[in-house]
């Protein structure tokens, strides 16, 4: 379905429209963006893939994390997040995330999301891993992005926001000066390939979520291709810090072969007091940390995988027995149907778990106002890097740094609006295009790029498995060039050929990452480099794509966030 005007079924070719701001995806930072820009008079269209309310935002079950009980300050989510990130947070950036993030949350209730609250009329708040206070504020249980993403939808279509659905967003536009002109889009109509067209705006916020589909088993929706990220590579933007990928340590476990979305088992059950146990029944995780269970999500998914490897088990099991079925129906819906409905019942047996690819650390590099090094190009929320997250996020700080960077971004737009005007542009026609310049690989490659990355870059990895991927994903690439040069054509260029391709930039950059940092720290597990090593890497991997396609990998300081020096690329 559409909301304003735009025909979602096979547009001519060549279709445009002008704005002063798009904003590509539709999740908690998105739309959010996009209502601060449209209160501050600015022309919005939103672009999603696929409808409003697809992306990962409404799989989030855990909450918001913010300073909003008694005796909990911003001071002291900050000292949380850092310890969480492993030393590489930028720590103004988690202070602005934890400062402004309280007030963010009460604006987005005013925009009408409804917390959980207690008799009294307060937001219940819980705890969750990394989480030395109850700062979580959730809803409907274990429904929060559900409901975040409704009040925010809602808010859109109330407002009269113009919106475009089931369209992938191609490639940045730029001006003569390389400075943003908007978006080319692929709108997805019965099969054909003919829907093509572009929106012309001078500013352009990427909040397209993460890209846990590079892995064969994720938490995340089949629309989280990584799409953002390539397409700020294409455009020469830098990413930073790839190679921390979180594991969420307590995924249900539906078998060794099993791929896709897999369904979560929220921290937030660990914060109620759940237990995680082996086979024999055994308590693992005290002793591993101070918080046992509730410990950062990079310990507890690593001490998960050592105990299966002592144990040659396919996973570990989740004891929330003792939480009664009242609680379990009260506090927990969403995860007591997903688990009943695989043939579990965690009021009467423990539920099987294993860590599965969940967010994203890392992303397109940008600074405190969600700029990134492209001029008139903006990112927020699971695609980029803000430096709040540092190596590891703590939990439920995702939603949280959505809302506070979106509303910064949307305040900066404005404000160089006032300050300098934004420049009129008038939508140029845009062709369908014959090939693109760059090989787009066939749609059977998403499997074997997913296979690649769960054998050589998962939880665990090592300098042997990392070669091994990097030289298989560079024999994909170099196939698809060669096709493309020997002929001078490529694979069909549908939506699912686009998702290949995406998939293989962020892989071929993750692995680059993770082969270049030669420690262990936060959700990067080097199985051959165990150690964490402040003196040599506490430092950012930041990668571009250089103009023939190869990675220009550097490194840079933890102060120097965004960078003003530069270092000598290695080249992949």
């Amino acid at each position: 379905m559409t909301s304003t005007g735009i025909r979602l079924h096979a547009p001519a070719p060549g279709w445009s429209i002008a704005a002063d701001v798009v904003v590509v995806g539709s999740g908690v930072a998105g739309l959010t963006a996009a209502l601060r820009c449209e209160a501050a008079g600015l022309r919005t269209v939103v672009v999603t893939k696929a409808r409003l309310d697809d992306g990962s935002t409404r799989w989030a079950q855990g909450g918001i994390a913010a300073a909003l009980g008694e005796g909990d300050s911003p001071a002291q989510h900050l000292d949380d997040t850092l310890v969480a990130g492993a030393g590489l947070c930028d720590e103004e950036a988690v202070r602005i995330l934890v400062t402004e993030g309280p007030d963010a949350v009460r604006r987005l209730i005013s925009t009408g999301a409804h917390f959980d609250t207690d008799d009294e009329g307060d937001i219940q708040l819980t705890r969750e891993g990394g989480h030395h206070r109850r700062r979580i504020a959730h809803a409907g249980g274990d429904a929060t992005g559900a409901e975040v993403s409704r009040a925010l939808v809602e808010a859109v279509h109330a407002r009269g926001l113009r919106t475009v659905e089931n369209a992938l967003v191609l490639d940045l536009l730029t001006d003569a000066d390389g400075r943003t002109a908007g978006v080319t889009l692929h709108v997805m109509g019965e099969g054909q390939h003919d829907g093509v067209g572009a929106v012309h705006a001078p500013a352009v916020v990427l909040a397209t979520g993460g890209m846990g589909q590079v892995f064969s088993a994720t938490t995340n929706p089949s629309v989280s291709t990584g799409d953002g990220v390539a397409l700020a590579l294409r455009a020469g933007a830098e990413v930073s810090d790839l190679e921390f990928v979180q594991f969420h340590p307590t995924v249900l476990f539906l078998g060794a072969d099993a791929e896709g979305q897999q369904p979560l088992v929220s921290e937030a059950v660990r914060g109620e007091g759940a237990h995680l146990v082996d086979g024999d029944g055994v308590r693992f995780m005290l002793g591993q940390h101070e918080l046992a269970e509730l410990a950062p999500r990079d310990i507890v998914a690593k001490a998960i995988m050592r105990r299966m490897q002592e144990q040659d088990a396919g996973h570990m099991f989740l004891d929330a027995r003792h939480f009664g079925a009242a609680m379990w129906e009260h506090r927990f819906p969403t995860i007591l149907a997903a688990c009943r409905a695989h043939g579990i019942d965690p009021v009467t047996e423990p539920i099987p778990v294993a860590p599965a690819a969940h967010y994203a650390s890392g992303g397109v590099r940008t600074d405190s106002r969600g700029r990134t090094t492209v001029p008139g190009l903006y990112a927020c929320g699971e695609v980029a890097c803000t430096g709040v997250h540092g190596a590891n996020r703590l939990a439920s700080n995702s939603l949280l740094e959505g809302l506070v960077y979106a509303e910064r971004i949307a305040a900066d737009i404005a404000a160089s609006r006032a300050e300098h005007g934004l420049p009129a542009r008038e939508p140029a026609p845009v062709g369908r295009p014959g090939r693109p310049a760059h090989p787009l690989l066939g749609p059977e490659a998403r499997f074997a790029i997913q296979r690649i990355m769960t054998d050589g870059a998962g939880v665990l990895r090592s300098d042997e498995s990392l070669a091994k991927a990097a030289d298989q994903l560079r024999r994909l690439d170099t196939e698809a060039r060669d096709t493309l040069g020997e002929n001078g054509k490529t694979a069909e260029p549908g939506v699912d050929t686009w998702e290949a391709t995406n998939l293989l930039s962020v892989a071929r950059v993750l692995v680059a990452a993770a082969r270049v940092r030669e420690e262990t720290r936060g959700c990067h597990w080097r199985e051959d480099r165990p150690d964490r090593d402040d003196a040599t890497w506490r430092r950012h991997i930041v990668v571009r794509l250089n103009p023939d396609r190869t990675l220009a990998v550097r490194t840079t300081d933890t102060a120097d966030f965004p960078p003003t020096r530069q270092h000598r690329p290695q080249e992949q």
